[in-house]
């Protein structure tokens, strides 16, 4: 691992309480954008049981999550892949979790509409997954911010419409993201 990075995390609402922190590693060959791509995603896809980089016992299933959310049989439920993802991945993906809703995670329109294409392109299955393209201005403010430690107010992250609404070290965001469905 070459670097960690920690998160105070407040929240606006009591419900659903979030972790007064959490701690993300870097690992050697991984870039700060996947760091916070993990962030963005554990506070918007927030709920019981969402893990970080979570170690699944399950031979039928060769990958690690970015974020996964286990059901009470420790099957995933939801499954969410932050930044890079492979065609192929995505395509094994909607087998080896036939009950888990599948989300990408992209920090922009642009690299969520090229891999949108890569789906479509190789004929991927249909209605399995959620796309979502963040703001790109937004998402390189938090690179410049990025620290060792962190100060996170969530407000809002909602779906309809999408927009998020948090306080990244002192920095108040307010910007839309794209959502597909393939």
């Amino acid at each position: 691992m070459s670097a960690k990075y920690i998160f105070q995390l407040r929240r606006e609402q009591r419900r659903p309480a979030l972790p007064g922190k959490i701690v993300i590693g870097q690992g050697d060959t991984e870039t700060t954008t996947r760091v916070l791509l993990k962030l963005l995603g554990y506070l918007l896809f927030f709920r019981d049981r969402l893990q970080i980089e979570a170690r699944l016992d399950n031979d039928s299933i060769p990958f690690a999550p970015d974020l996964v959310q286990l059901d009470y049989e420790l099957r995933p439920a939801l499954w969410v892949e932050c930044g890079e993802c492979s065609v192929a991945k995505l395509d094994k993906l909607a087998v080896k979790v036939p009950e888990a809703e599948i989300w990408i995670l992209k920090p922009s329109v642009p690299a969520a509409e090229h891999l949108l294409e890569l789906m479509a392109r190789h004929d991927l299955r249909r209605q399995r997954y959620g796309i979502i393209g963040l703001d790109a201005d937004m998402f390189g403010e938090l690179v410049e911010l990025l620290r060792t430690r962190n100060e996170v107010f969530w407000f809002s992250g909602r779906f309809d419409p999408p927009q998020l609404q948090f306080d990244f070290n002192g920095l108040w965001f307010d910007a839309p993201f794209r959502v597909w469905r393939f």
